[in-house]
């Protein structure tokens, strides 16, 4: 299987996102919940720090990825759901090897009204 970054503009690269990927041939599909900054015991991790919570949502979404033997270089979108889209530019970024395409949507809350960022991911392999 092969994903491919797909771009028609180059704008977005340095903000650390391709316009699309083309998936060709996959075998297997992980189509992930949001995940967010929530410790293992059910409590929000962080209440007013992006750029912790942001760490801690890609963590989640990695250990998610590898209970199915994927990385996130399997990553081919990630919706970002995020309740202050200036703080999330803001914030330091996530150091990834690989790009993916990605949309951000800015919502009025989260599940937890502590909770500033959930990522939802689609991952190919």
């Amino acid at each position: 299987m092969t994903h491919t970054a797909v771009n028609h503009v180059d704008w977005s690269i340095p903000f650390g996102f391709d316009q699309a990927h083309l998936v060709e041939s996959p075998t297997r599909w992980l189509v992930c919940s949001g995940q967010t900054s929530i410790g293992p015991d059910g409590a929000v991790q962080h209440p007013g720090d992006m750029g912790a919570q942001i760490a801690d949502a890609m963590a989640s979404l990695e250990a998610l990825l590898a209970a199915a033997d994927m990385t996130l270089a399997d990553v081919v979108r990630i919706t970002a759901y995020v309740t202050d889209v200036d703080a999330y530019i803001a914030a330091p970024r996530y150091e990834r090897s690989n790009t993916s395409a990605l949309t951000l949507i800015g919502v009025s809350r989260l599940a937890y009204p502590e909770l500033m960022v959930e990522f939802e991911a689609i991952a190919a392999k």
